[in-house]
């Protein structure tokens, strides 16, 4: 628009229109001719217009202007989803540990394989040949062999169907920890969100007690000069505006830092265009909602739901069938072969001469004594195995801990908010008065100073109580597994009806692969959710 502008502006000053003149004595000749050159005068300016400083810079200005993306907190959760690292790693371990199931199932089924064996001898040597004539030396330089042949285990002691077993129980295992990895980076991203809104919200905090502060100083200056009031109380005022700039600096640098945390989180990559601009936009205000779910219902469902003790279970019953596996080693293991051999003739090139049939075999292999490298394997899997059962026990009780704490900080922060709000209209009603007293002269400019001083404390102090309470239910939202509703055959281990069949595929991940439903009830339990009155706090936008 500032390029447009200009070439307008241009083109009214130089108006190619002629002017009426009332030299009616003048020649046509003449004035056909200054016309020619007013017109050419006008179309070389505007021919060198375009590359003036003025509009080249403004067309930088406009090709260097990067979109800034906005964000709600929905919408940054989905691209979470979607780009996050520790997502896509978690999505990968899936499918190696499908891979691993995979590999391990084979050995369960016929193994199909073929091999070629040729050998080429100069026939300076010969080869020494038998028959009913007695030995000599063959003729037949090339002499080959071709041999097909399956392969199947019959008995391994149960080792490779526990080996199975125990990658079906990993892939669950791996399953439960993506299902966490979600929740821990839901929970990130709206602590990271509600940061950007605390301190953008402070921002315009300072600022408008930078804004009150300057209107002040410009009112105590006037005082001065009229003689109504001494030089003290201007400097004063100007101690005050000083010092709260460095606090404004300090909130647009912690406003920036936070803008860059979450486009980390959000798998946002840097884009030259925009410089040191922000990456993105947060889009919302710190709100208190009032929810409650008593404690030992929300411990119930984080037992119930959390995928991080469905992890340690399913590690748990993958360790027991790796005991199984270490025991295999106390017996024999057999294995049966059959197949079809092609040999070429030892006397003979012709290939209508080659001879074929049948091999069947087995073999059995079993370690009668290994100096105990079985017993001492078992003993390792049983001590693996223990160690998991202990872990789980612990992982149950850390749940309860972190409900409990989550409980507790819900709380404490609901009652901060309902303190600082209370706080930030007795301090907004006191520095009312403080006013009123200095401008009637029975008050002090220190008082006002001090009164401006306490709103801006009181304000900052409810938007800390507005940020705490919601990371506080962004937090307990995790420990419950309340958050995520998660569709899905597979719950629990052991759910399968057909343990040796691969489970559904995981589906590609899809704009939106996951249902928000942001109230904390979902069956079997039931849940209570209160809808009191809800106060939004008007900060910078």
């Amino acid at each position: 628009m500032r390029h447009v502008e200009c070439i307008r502006v241009s083109a009214k000053t130089l108006d190619p229109s002629p002017k009426p003149t009332r030299l009616k004595s003048a020649p046509l000749l003449f004035s056909m001719r200054n016309l020619f050159f007013n017109a050419l005068t006008i179309l070389t300016v505007l021919a060198f217009l375009p590359h003036s400083p003025l509009l080249a810079g403004t067309e930088i200005a406009l090709t260097n202007r990067s979109v800034i993306p906005r964000f709600t907190l929905d919408q940054a959760i989905l691209t979470a989803l979607q780009r996050n690292a520790r997502i896509q790693n978690a999505r990968e371990e899936i499918e190696r540990t499908k891979g691993l199931y995979i590999a391990l199932r084979a050995q369960a089924l016929p193994q199909i394989g073929s091999n070629l064996e040729v050998q080429n001898t100069d026939p300076h040597l010969g080869s020494i040949t038998t028959g009913t004539g007695g030995g000599g030396l063959s003729g037949v330089p090339t002499q080959y062999s071709i041999s097909l042949q399956a392969t199947q285990v019959v008995f391994a002691g149960g080792r490779v169907i526990s080996q199975i077993r125990s990658a079906t129980f990993q892939r669950d295992s791996s399953y439960f920890l993506f299902r966490d990895t979600i929740d821990q980076v839901i929970a990130t991203v709206k602590q990271q969100f509600y940061q950007i809104l605390l301190n953008r919200a402070l921002v315009g905090v300072q600022q408008e007690s930078i804004k009150l502060l300057q209107s002040q100083l410009q009112d105590q200056q006037n005082r001065f000069e009229a003689g109504t009031v001494p030089r003290f109380n201007v400097l004063q005022a100007q101690v005050a505006l000083s010092n709260q700039y460095p606090v404004l600096i300090s909130a647009q640098n912690n406003y920036r830092i936070a803008q860059l945390q979450l486009a980390k989180t959000l798998g946002l990559d840097f884009d030259p265009a925009r410089g040191d601009g922000a990456p993105l936009e947060a889009v919302g205000e710190l709100i208190y909602q009032p929810r409650r779910m008593p404690l030992d219902m929300a411990i119930e469902v984080a037992k119930e739901r959390r995928p991080f003790l469905k992890q340690q279970k399913a590690t748990m019953l993958s360790n027991a069938e790796q005991v199984r596996v270490a025991r295999s080693g106390y017996f024999p293991t057999l294995n049966v072969s059959a197949g079809e051999d092609f040999r070429s003739s030892p006397v003979s090139e012709n290939i209508e001469a080659v001879r074929s049939g049948y091999v069947f075999g087995g073999t059995g292999t079993w370690a009668i004594w290994d100096w105990g490298a079985t017993y001492g394997a078992v003993k390792q899997a049983t001590a693996i195995l223990r160690q998991s059962q202990i872990t789980y026990d612990d992982a149950v009780r850390q749940v309860e801990l972190e409900v409990q704490q989550a409980d507790s900080n819900v709380k404490q922060s609901a009652e901060l908010v309902k303190a600082t709000d209370q706080s930030v209209g007795q301090a907004e009603e006191a520095l009312r008065l403080a006013s009123a007293r200095l401008s009637a002269g029975a008050g002090t400019q220190l008082e006002v100073l001090d009164s401006r001083v306490q709103v801006t404390q009181a304000q900052s102090n409810r938007l800390q109580a507005l940020y705490n309470y919601n990371t506080a239910l962004s937090e307990f939202d995790r420990v419950t597994a309340t958050e995520i509703t998660f569709s899905n055959e597979l719950d629990e281990p052991k759910t399968r009806s057909k343990l040796k069949t691969d489970a559904r595929p995981t589906p590609a991940p899809k704009p939106s692969p996951l249902e928000l439903n942001h109230a904390g009830d979902r069956q079997p339990v039931q849940t209570t959710r209160t809808t009191r009155t809800t106060r939004t706090t008007g900060s910078g936008k």
